[in-house]
């Protein structure tokens, strides 16, 4: 008799999924026949989706497989397995920009569970029809990551940094000292190696970006002035000069090179994110804290932490209907279930828009929001706007050339402004 059910319930989900058109499938376990397959974006919690997926596929017998793209190569693997037969289910993008280039891709997810499971609408990325298209899981805090006792040893402390001269000051100071202190340097590489290159060509970048817009009222633009240039030079410089390693040497150095050098304790600042615990919480959590990135504009000293989100789930329609209900059922189970929000939480350290997510015991996560409590103004996440990758990767190569010595400051302007206008006018034409 429960055979009998099952199957009734089943073949009534089929005239149900196949009346109700481009509407996303209710969520079920009875889609064991279909299977999933995730490109994920972030290397870091890798070993976290593999572990997550063997859990699901355990639980239910329908099969997960996870693959992990190499940092910063996420848009050309995704190119490149959406054109395998066996494409992914569930991929990601990383904003309205993102979503113009794979909108085409991209299952509606108005109806969906996963939607209905979000705290905020604001959360959701839709398409100029109004239609989901994709659902940000996690929220993100950035900003420079610093070793609090190795800079009570140099004989300072965060209220001593708040604004750039400040930071400068302090900054100096610790590198003319890194033989007394017993470190390589004041910050950590600022490698511009593909696993590296996005946390200055991207997120150190989204600094001008912000205040530009702030300045001009605007949220988007398909032409950068470059207002904050200077601003962004003096920055970028100092890194440079107070660092572990000589600034001809930055092409090489990767994200693993900064992230132990940090963990080392071979230096005090760290520009990185939230998602960065793992790799650095050998140094306890008390010893851990968040500064802003100051970047010398008036009034930053009420600047708090960058905070958003560029992770979007984004479901292939293009996949069969069996693989999208297990996809959806797979993310369902995921923000939902008790095994998937600890995951989330506690292993991958995640802050998640979703009314089932645990909090993190994630003490960079804590800082950020004690910045919000005191009532510092967040940095919006920009660059989600930024016009392409390749924009991305010319102000990469400007930096690069510009840290050794081979190209000049007004490269990296060509670069950003010029750059900008003519990638918007490639990719919106």
């Amino acid at each position: 008799m429960k055979k009998v059910l099952a199957l009734v319930l089943a073949l009534t989900m089929v005239f149900a999924l196949c009346a109700c058109g481009s509407k996303a499938p209710a969520t079920t376990t009875a889609a064991a026949k279909g299977s999933v397959y995730y490109l994920n974006f972030k290397p870091e919690q890798d070993a976290q989706w593999q572990a997550l997926a063997t859990e699901y596929t355990k639980e239910t017998g329908v099969t997960v497989k996870v693959v992990t793209a190499a940092e910063g190569t996420y848009e050309q693997t995704l190119t490149s397995e959406m054109a395998k037969s066996a494409a992914p289910t569930l991929f990601q993008v990383n904003g309205p920009v993102g979503l113009k280039n794979w909108q085409d891709y991209c299952y509606d997810l108005s109806d969906s569970d996963l939607y209905k499971q979000l705290t905020s609408d604001s959360f959701a990325l839709k398409g100029d029809d109004g239609a989901v298209y994709g659902i940000a899981y996690v929220i993100e805090t950035y900003g420079i990551i610093y070793n609090k006792a190795l800079l009570q040893k140099a004989g300072y402390t965060q209220d001593d940094i708040t604004n750039f001269a400040s930071l400068k000051k302090v900054a100096d100071d610790i590198q003319a000292r890194k033989d007394e202190l017993g470190i390589k340097g004041a910050f950590t590489s600022a490698g511009m190696d593909s696993s590296s290159d996005w946390r200055f060509k991207t997120h150190l970048a989204n600094l001008p970006i912000y205040y530009e817009y702030k300045a001009d009222g605007i949220s988007s633009t398909d032409a950068i002035k470059g207002t904050y240039l200077d601003n962004y030079k003096q920055i970028w410089d100092l890194y440079l000069t107070d660092s572990t390693c000589a600034p001809t040497e930055i092409s090489a150095k990767t994200g693993d090179d900064a992230a132990n050098e940090f963990a080392n304790s071979e230096a005090v600042f760290y520009q990185n994110g939230t998602w960065a615990y793992d790799q650095i919480k050998g140094l306890g959590d008390d010893n851990l804290g968040m500064l802003p990135i100051y970047i010398g504009v008036s009034g930053e000293e009420n600047q708090g932490l960058c905070t958003g989100s560029e992770n979007y789930w984004c479901v292939n329609k293009n996949s069969s209907e069996e693989d999208i209900q297990a996809t959806m059922d797979f993310l369902n189970w995921v923000v939902t279930s008790d095994e998937g929000t600890t995951a989330l939480a506690n292993d991958m350290g995640f802050v998640c828009p979703f009314k089932d997510a645990k909090e993190t015991a994630n003490p960079l996560v804590a800082i950020a929001n004690q910045y919000v409590a005191d009532g510092k103004t967040p940095v919006d996440w920009c660059f989600s706007t930024m016009p392409s990758e390749e924009w991305k990767n010319g102000v990469g190569s400007a930096l690069t050339a510009y840290a050794g010595g081979t190209g000049t400051w007004d490269g990296v302007k060509t670069a950003f402004v010029d750059g900008w206008a003519s990638e918007y006018a490639a990719n919106n034409g």
